[in-house]
């Protein structure tokens, strides 16, 4: 006998932005909602935030690390 599938949730995934400061503390954090990590991702370049490196969380992976370079994208 089978178990009945398990039913996905459509809702988007949520994800921590965490901005740097100079000495490597965060002076800023957000969150994302969004349905991949390109998309996440994509978010966080979009936020003004000052930064010189921002990290994309979600739970305990880090999906990104975007440097100044790429904020400025």
């Amino acid at each position: 006998m089978f178990s009945s599938p398990v039913e996905l949730s459509s809702e988007a995934a949520s994800y921590r932005l965490y901005c740097l400061d100079g000495n490597g503390g965060i002076h800023l954090a957000d969150w994302v909602e969004a349905d991949t990590d390109r998309e996440a991702i994509a978010q966080a370049r979009q936020i003004e935030h000052g930064s010189r490196k921002c990290e994309v969380w979600q739970r305990n992976r880090l999906v990104a690390t975007l440097n100044a370079q790429d904020l400025a994208d």
